[in-house]
C-alpha cells in the first residue's frame, strides 16, 4: 500500500520513575517516539513532570523536525507522556498536536490518547452549553473535559477516570500526566493497544512493545481492555473499571499498522503477517490454481505475508521492489498526474527480477484503489510476463468510526466493485483476498477478541 494507503491515529508512549533515579523521561521519550513514529507523522509531542510542574513541547512534524538537543534539555522530570500523530477528519492543523496541556484551579494536567470518540459530537455539544470553550477540535480536549468535571465532583483523580471512562465511546488508549503520577487507561473494547513494560526501576507504557524495546525495556504485560493503571515515581497499581465489553482489538494492528517486530495482545505481529500469506498460498493450492514463478510483496507490510506464501507454496520468494524511503511526508503532489508520479518515485520494480516471469504480488489491502493500476504497469513495464495480485485481508467494505482514516462507503471498491471487475479494471491476470473466516488463523492465540466491522460491518458498539 503506497499512496492508497490507510492510517492510523497515533501512537502514546509514557514513563514513570522514583524522583531519585537517573532516568531521563525527556530522551527516553523521544527514542521511543522514532520507534512508534510508523503510527504518527503529522505532529509529535512531550509532556515531562518533575513533581512540581509540567513542561512540554509539541509541534507539526516528524520526531526530529519537532524536537532537538535543547528542547530536550528543558524538559526537566521523572514522569511523562508523549505522543506521535496522525490526523485526520479532525484536520491537520497544529493546535490539536498532543499532549494537551490545561491548568485548572491551581494543578496542571495533561493528556494524550489513540483512538476516535464515537460520541464526541454529542459531548462537544454538551460540554459546550455547560460553557465550556474549546481551542482544538480533536477528541483530546473532550476527555480533559469529562475528567476534570468529574474531579470536581469526587476530588479524586482515580475516580474521575473512571467515572469518563463510562461516558466515553470509542476507541481510546489514554495516557495522563500530573504534578505527581501517570496514568494509563484502556477502552473496554480494546480497540487500539497499549502495553506496559520496566526499564530498572521505571514504569513504562507504549501503544507497542517496539517502543519499549527502543529503550530497552522488558514487556510485562499488555493493559487489558477496561483497566486503568496509576504510576507513582515508578510504582504501579491496577483499578478495574467494572465495564464489561465485547473486546474488539483492531485486527489491523496485525495487518498492516503494528511495526513487525511488536507483539500485541499476545500475537507476534510478523508471525500474523506471515500466517495470512501462507493463508492464501493454501487457497491457490486448494482451488488448484497454478503457481507463479515468483512471489514478491509490496513493502512493507505486504513483505511477511509474501514471505509466508513463498514458504507456503515453495514459490520462490524475490525482492521484486525497491523502496524510496527519502521521500518525506511534504513531497508535494498538486495533481493526479504527480500523484501518479509520485508511486514510481516511491516504488520500483527491479527488472532483472521480475523481467519474463508470472509475477505474484501480495499486498495488506485495497482501499480506494488508486494506484494499483500503477504498481501493475510499473510490473509490466519492467518486463514482467504476468501479474497476479493477493490481498492480505479481506475486501474493506465499511467505514470505520474507531481511530482508522478508512473513507465513505462509496469511496471503498469493494463496495461497488466484484472481485473480477477490480482485476479486469487494473489488468491483473487474477485477483484474491483473503478469506474472512482466516482471520481467525492469523489472530490465534490473541488474548482477546478483535474488530472486524471493516470488513464485515458489524460494529462492537452503536455509532452516534
Amino acid at each position: 500500500m503506497i499512496n492508497d494507503i490507510l492510517h492510523e491515529e497515533c501512537g502514546v508512549f509514557g514513563t514513570s520513575s522514583p524522583p531519585d533515579t537517573d532516568f531521563q523521561a525527556a530522551y527516553s521519550s523521544y527514542t521511543a517516539l522514532f520507534a512508534l513514529q510508523h503510527r504518527g507523522q503529522h505532529s509529535a509531542g512531550i509532556a515531562v513532570s518533575d513533581g512540581k510542574k509540567i513542561s512540554y513541547k509539541k509541534g507539526d512534524g516528524l520526531v526530529h523536525e519537532v524536537f532537538d538537543g535543547k528542547s530536550l534539555e528543558l524538559l526537566h522530570g521523572h514522569e511523562s507522556i508523549s505522543h506521535v500523530r496522525y490526523a485526520s477528519k479532525q484536520g491537520t492543523s497544529g493546535v490539536n498536536a498532543q499532549p494537551i496541556v490545561i491548568s485548572h484551579g491551581g494543578d496542571e494536567i495533561a493528556l494524550c490518547f489513540n483512538g476516535a470518540l464515537t460520541n464526541s459530537h454529542h459531548l462537544r455539544a454538551e460540554t459546550e452549553e455547560r460553557g465550556g470553550i474549546f481551542q482544538t477540535t480533536g477528541d483530546a480536549e473532550i476527555m480533559l473535559y469529562i475528567i476534570v468535571r468529574a474531579f470536581l465532583k469526587t476530588g479524586s483523580l482515580e475516580s474521575a477516570v473512571l467515572i469518563a471512562m463510562r461516558e466515553l465511546q470509542g476507541a481510546f488508549s489514554i495516557l495522563i500526566l500530573t504534578k505527581n503520577k501517570m496514568i494509563a487507561m484502556r477502552d473496554p473494547h480494546g480497540f487500539r493497544p497499549l502495553c506496559v513494560g520496566k526499564l530498572g526501576s521505571s514504569m513504562i507504557v507504549a501503544s507497542e512493545s517496539c517502543g519499549l524495546d527502543s529503550i530497552g525495556a522488558v514487556m510485562l504485560r499488555d493493559v487489558a481492555p477496561g483497566e486503568v493503571l496509576v504510576f507513582e515515581q515508578g510504582k504501579m497499581r491496577s483499578l478495574d473499571s467494572g465495564i464489561k465489553a465485547s473486546e474488539s482489538l483492531c485486527i489491523f494492528e496485525h495487518i498492516y499498522f503494528a511495526r513487525p517486530d511488536s507483539v500485541i495482545d499476545g500475537v507476534s505481529v510478523e508471525l500474523a503477517r506471515q500466517e495470512a500469506g501462507r493463508c492464501l498460498g493454501r487457497v491457490d493450492m486448494e482451488d488448484g490454481d497454478f503457481l507463479p514463478d515468483i512471489v514478491i510483496g509490496v513493502p512493507d507490510s505486504g513483505l511477511s505475508a509474501a514471505l509466508g506464501y513463498s514458504q507456503q507454496t515453495g514459490v520462490p520468494y524475490a525482492n521484486g521492489f525497491i523502496k524510496n524511503r527519502y521521500i518525506g511526508r511534504t513531497f508535494i503532489q498538486s495533481s493526479q498526474g504527480q500523484r501518479e508520479q509520485s508511486v514510481r518515485i516511491k516504488l520500483n520494480a527491479m527488472s532483472s527480477v521480475v523481467k519474463g516471469k508470472r509475477v505474484m504480488m501480495i499486498d495488506d489491502s485495497i482501499v480506494r484503489g488508486t494506484t494499483i493500476a500503477h504498481i501493475v504497469s510499473i510490473l509490466r513495464e519492467a518486463g514482467a510476463k504476468e501479474v497476479h495480485f493477493r490481498i492480505s485481508s479481506p475486501p474493506f467494505k465499511y467505514p470505520c468510526f474507531f481511530g482508522t482514516d478508512i473513507p465513505s462507503r462509496d469511496q471503498l471498491i469493494a463496495n461497488r466493485m466484484t472481485v473480477d471487475e477490480i482485476a479486469r479494471k487494473f489488468d491483473i491476470d487474477s485477483l484474491k483476498y483473503l478469506r474472512f473466516s482466516d482471520l481467525d488463523k492469523i489472530s490465534a492465540g490473541l488474548t482477546c477478541g478483535y474488530c472486524h466491522a471493516c470488513f464485515s460491518g458489524k460494529y462492537s458498539l452503536p455509532i452516534q
